[in-house]
């Protein structure tokens, strides 16, 4: 996972937002899977891990809102919510320079800094993953993540890395 991790902090480096918006929201999905006794995703695991380990870096932002951000951007492609207080989500882009917002209402919209979000995110991965490497059930769960292999995976392909 912390591979994972340094790719999203290596696509904000290079101005790849969208890109790792869209992998830090995967975050709390595959967490909230490793953490569970049949290895699978769901929207009630994902809202609990959020709220667990992230949940508390913006006030405004719960497990609810970022399951229905990710819902709404990743099957979508928009900001749009369809319950609670807020309409939509809007980001300042990270080009605009002198200009730091995140964590406010704005009428119906929630404005995150879309930076400070994934790296927020990616923080309490940290913070889970540093609490939990070491039980079973991760070793169990996270044996099935998905990974870079460096010399292969025998015995489908040997000698060259793969991603599987």
């Amino acid at each position: 996972m912390r591979e994972m991790f340094e790719q999203i902090k290596k696509a904000l480096c290079v101005d790849l937002y969208i890109l790792a918006l869209s992998s830090a929201l995967m975050i709390p999905d595959i967490a909230g899977a490793i953490d569970s006794d049949d290895g699978t995703a769901n929207a009630d695991k994902y809202k609990k891990w959020y709220d667990t380990w992230v949940g508390s870096a913006c006030k405004f932002m719960d497990g609810e809102i970022c399951y229905q951000m990710r819902c709404s951007y990743l099957h979508q492609g928009t900001f749009n919510l369809k319950k609670g207080n807020y309409k939509r989500v809007i980001f300042i882009h990270p080009a605009v320079k002198n200009v730091h917002m995140h964590c406010n209402v704005m009428n119906d919209a929630l404005n995150l800094d879309i930076g400070r979000f994934c790296l927020d995110i990616i923080a309490g991965a940290e913070n889970w993953l540093l609490k939990v490497e070491n039980t079973t059930l991760f070793k169990t769960n996270y044996d099935k993540f998905m990974r870079t292999y460096p010399f292969g995976l025998p015995p489908y392909i040997v000698g060259v890395p793969v991603i599987s």
